[in-house]
């Protein structure tokens, strides 16, 4: 029996298993190891599509709905609620477990082998401070699993599967895992002892990319729309600050598809006439008639990362869609203030997991970027400033986890 490793993550997922006694990861797209966590219900072909093919179709301005980051749904009552999703009455539990199977299929596509079994990597906190939420996620991901058609699953910690697959210790010194995901943050410091890998501590905290998009679509986008903006009451002669929840809504990835009601497209269209200047609101009405929210997500997402090039100091967040020449200045310099409060979480999980070991920074010997958001340049500013004497690994920040994954199931399958 051959034990499928995945990492089911919130922005990207992978999967993959050993091959002559080397990690093999799963081509899961075409040329790729990696695809997005995307879902499109196709509104007219009434098909379902995922990853890259998924984005492509909100892309192209399909008529459908397009879902994102639902592993950070995961422990909370959304999960279970049965709603209209496109042309069906699902709940995520499905959705998620839709994309499970498809993974499934691939992976067995690809090897000619069943896989009815899988060991799923998690976070160690699904969510930071809610002990109850937190064992439902873990609850809520196995169910996916089983609906999926899974046999068993079992879980590990994804930065001590990052461990299992990073280079070589020196002699005496110890590792630091920085995991930086779409929507966690995860340490574990780890030693070697010849060829076996012992985890000293794990901690976590509910920060990632996906919050980053949000802290920057928030502080530089959502202005454009309105946000903070006055609008006359209805009724008399006073004004009032148009409400922050639809904002916060729009600039978050999972709340995204859910913030098209008639109720929100009366409320802009309302703002849109009262406001002291229309022009923001008339923006937001736009987005919400045309349903947009993706697509300013996806430009977010996009000028933060040609920003973080080392040879760009400042980027523009495309906003064309919505309006011709729209577009939303970004800099280093704001990026960095806008990032600053989720960069001093990340610092301090890093902290207090060296506490849980009892260590201090000059142990570390090496730090192990993983996932795409670790390499953000406000994630290694933190780490190097707590560890300046460690050698800093970012080589397989993409694939680690998977690979991870891969050499954890050969070593629980039964021989």
């Amino acid at each position: 029996m051959t034990i499928l490793g995945i990492d089911f993550g919130t922005s990207n997922t992978a999967a993959g298993v050993m091959v002559a006694g080397r990690p093999h990861l799963i081509s899961v797209e075409p040329g790729r190891t990696t695809l997005p966590t995307s879902v499109f219900f196709d509104y007219e072909r009434k098909v379902t599509t995922y990853g890259s093919v998924a984005n492509a179709a909100l892309i192209d301005g399909r008529e459908g709905r397009f879902m994102r980051a639902l592993k950070s749904v995961l422990g909370t009552p959304l999960m279970r609620e049965k709603r209209q999703i496109a042309y069906e009455r699902l709940t995520l539990i499905e959705v998620v477990a839709r994309f499970l199977r498809m993974l499934r299929e691939r992976a067995e596509s690809e090897t000619g082998e069943i896989y009815d079994v899988a060991l799923s990597g998690r976070p160690v906190r699904f969510h930071s401070t809610d002990a109850v939420r937190n064992a439902q996620a873990e609850v809520d991901l196995r169910e996916a699993y089983m609906v999926a058609g899974y046999r068993d699953v079992s879980f590990m910690y994804e930065p001590e599967a990052a461990a299992l697959a990073s280079g070589p210790l020196d002699k005496g010194a110890l590792g630091l895992i920085v995991d930086i995901g779409g929507g966690t943050s995860d340490f574990s410091i780890f030693e070697r002892d010849g060829a076996a890998t012992r985890i000293i501590a794990s901690h976590g905290v509910r920060v990632g990319g996906t919050d980053f998009d949000r802290a920057i679509s928030i502080a530089e986008v959502m202005p454009l729309l309105g946000r903070g903006a006055e609008v006359r009451n209805e009724l008399g002669d006073g004004r009032h600050v148009a409400p922050n929840a639809i904002y916060n809504d729009l600039a978050t990835w999972q709340k995204i598809p859910f913030v098209y009601t008639p109720e929100n497209r009366r409320m802009a269209a309302d703002f849109a006439k009262l406001g002291i200047d229309p022009v923001p609101f008339c923006r937001l009405k736009t987005v919400l008639e045309m349903e947009l929210g993706h697509d300013i997500a996806f430009a977010v997402e996009a000028g933060k990362i040609k920003l973080n090039k080392p040879d760009v100091t400042d980027a523009g967040i495309d906003l064309r869609v919505i309006a011709p020449a729209l577009w939303a200045h970004l800099t280093k310099t704001t990026m960095a203030h806008v990032l600053a409060d989720h960069a001093a979480q990340i610092e301090t999980c890093a902290s207090e997991t060296l506490a849980m070991a009892n260590i201090t920074p000059d142990r570390i010997g090496k730090v192990v970027f993983v996932g795409g958001s670790s390499l953000m340049h406000v994630v290694e500013q933190a780490m190097v400033g707590m560890f300046p004497n460690a050698a800093l690994e970012r080589t397989e920040a993409f694939t680690a986890v998977a690979d991870g994954l891969a050499i954890a199931a050969a070593q629980r399958a039964p021989s």
